[in-house]
Parts: C-alpha cells; sequence; structure tokens
C-alpha cells in the first residue's frame, strides 16, 4: 500500500438538523462521510445492517456505500457531519459541486468514488465528550463548493484544522496495531531535531524519558517508523548524506563527518549496505543521469 496517495481533502462539513420521522434513503456518497449526533434519536442502515443512534453515535461511511438515514419521530436527530477523501477527487465533470449523493446505484459512476481507507475503521462508535468532538466540527465547516482564487486562503485554513481533526479521528478510532503510541510521534519529531542539530543522546535517555523499559521502547519504534532505532538513524543520516552527494561537490570524507558517522570506513560500508553502491559510485552515477 502506498501511503504517500492519502492526503485526506474534505470538501462539505456542516451541522445538519432533521425533521420528525425525516428519512433520507438509499443514498450513495461519492466521498466517505462521517456523522456525530449531537442531539435526538435515529437509526442508520447500511449494507445489512442497523444500527441505533443517539448523543455520541460517530458513524463512518465509506465511499460508495449505500445507507439510509431515518429520524425519530419524536426526538429527530442532529448530527454534525463531513464529506471528504482519503485522496482528493476531482469531480468537477460530475457535479457544479463536489459533495455528491447519488440515490440511484444504476447511475453511480465508479471511477468518480473515493478511496477507501486501508485499515477498517468501525461504521458506529461513541464518543464522550460530544463537545470536544462538536467543536472539531465546527473548526472545518465549509460550504459544498469548489475551490476558486477568492475561496482559496480560507480553503487552505480549512484543510489545515481538517487534518489535525483526522488525526485525532484515526487515533481514536483505529487499533493500536494500526496507530503506534502518540507518544512516540512526539519523540521522533525530537529525535529526527537531535540528529539533524549533531546532539543525538545514547538512547537509553529517551526511552527513559518515555519512562518505558528498552524491550517496550524498541518494539514502539518499530512498530512507529517499521526500523529498529538505530537503523533508522543510520537511514535518516545517510538520506541526508545523498543529499550532499547528489546536489555539492564536497569531498566524501567532509559528507561523512558532516552528518556524524565516526570514519570515511564506517559510512562508505554502511552507505553501501543500504543502497548496494559506493558513496562514490553513487555521485558519479547521479551525475551520469543528470
Amino acid at each position: 500500500m502506498d501511503f504517500a496517495v492519502f492526503h485526506p481533502y474534505v470538501f462539505y462539513a456542516t451541522r445538519y438538523p432533521f425533521s420528525k420521522g425525516q428519512s433520507n434513503n438509499n443514498r450513495h456518497c461519492y466521498s466517505s462521510s462521517l456523522y456525530l449526533i449531537t442531539e435526538g434519536k435515529g437509526i442508520i442502515r447500511t449494507r445489512d445492517r442497523t444500527y441505533h443512534t443517539d448523543p455520541g453515535s460517530l458513524v463512518y461511511i465509506p465511499a460508495g456505500q449505500p445507507h439510509d438515514w431515518i429520524a425519530d419521530s419524536q426526538d429527530p436527530m442532529v448530527h454534525v457531519c463531513c464529506y471528504f477523501d482519503w485522496s482528493y477527487v476531482d469531480r468537477r465533470a460530475l457535479a457544479d459541486h463536489p459533495s455528491v449523493i447519488c440515490y440511484d446505484i444504476a447511475q453511480l459512476i465508479p471511477s468518480y468514488v473515493g478511496p477507501s481507507f486501508p485499515y477498517a475503521i468501525p461504521e458506529l462508535m461513541r464518543v464522550e465528550k460530544i463537545n470536544v468532538w462538536s467543536d472539531w466540527f465546527e473548526k472545518f465547516y465549509t460550504g459544498n463548493q469548489f475551490e476558486n482564487e477568492h475561496t482559496y486562503m480560507r480553503s487552505v485554513r480549512t484543510q489545515s484544522r481538517f487534518l489535525q481533526f483526522i488525526e485525532y479521528f484515526l487515533a481514536f478510532a483505529l487499533q493500536d496495531e494500526a496507530i503506534p503510541d502518540h507518544r512516540m510521534n512526539k519523540l521522533l519529531e525530537r529525535l529526527d531535531q537531535d540528529i539533524l542539530h549533531g546532539k543525538l543522546r545514547p538512547l537509553e535517555s529517551y526511552y527513559e524519558e518515555l519512562r518505558i523499559s528498552r524491550g517496550y521502547f524498541f518494539e514502539l519504534f518499530r512498530r512507529s517508523t517499521g526500523l529498529p532505532p538505530t537503523q533508522y538513524i543510520n537511514q535518516f543520516r545517510i538520506n541526508r548524506a545523498k543529499e550532499d552527494l547528489r546536489n555539492t561537490d564536497i569531498s566524501i570524507t567532509e559528507i561523512a563527518e558532516k552528518h556524524g558517522f565516526s570514519s570515511i570506513h564506517y559510512f562508505s560500508k554502511l552507505f553501501r549496505q543500504l543502497n548496494g553502491l559506493s558513496p562514490l559510485d553513487y555521485r558519479n552515477d547521479r551525475v551520469d543521469v543528470d
């Protein structure tokens, strides 16, 4: 799975109050959608499943999945909602607004259906702090319209807030196997900065700071990066060195020293292990390509 393609983009976010007994049936949203019930009660049906909703219910519907909303006849629900793609889909040729809903499966155009997320997200979840979640939604409320030169700067702000919300949502919705311990994100930011500034500390200081064991630190680190700590650090430094090999004329000895390698011999050995070429061959190869 190429995660580089996943850049969530919100098209429409709003607050929607239902009337008593109102039903919205046979909906197929081209984008994914997320609904938080803030007041009242109702039912959502999707495929062969029926869920009863009340305040605190959080409902996720993947793009293209059929679903029906039915509001309670006495205490109709209010939901805050958003329609978004996990990666942007241009639907300007389909309609004059980006968040398109199809009510006839025969007319659904598959090429315009947004992508699915690679990890399973529950359809129905429950949140305790409704105000916290509704505040998140309100930060990126946006009209159902395409960007233009007049709305672009507002859209930049909206998308920025939405990305922060998606991080918050995924951390809540996904299992630990998919989303690592949130403490590692801050630690990795600090580790990267320490490497860049030549202030890398012994690994013990990082896991002692988290007050976890060495073994658990290595487990969390691999889950967060796909690599053990030492290999991550080496790969980070090698990638920085590759920039200098590609784009500068400074000597390989100076590059090795600049990026914190103990010797030119160690740098060259490690570089060959990771890239299949010596630093000199890599530099010459890049020159030939250019």
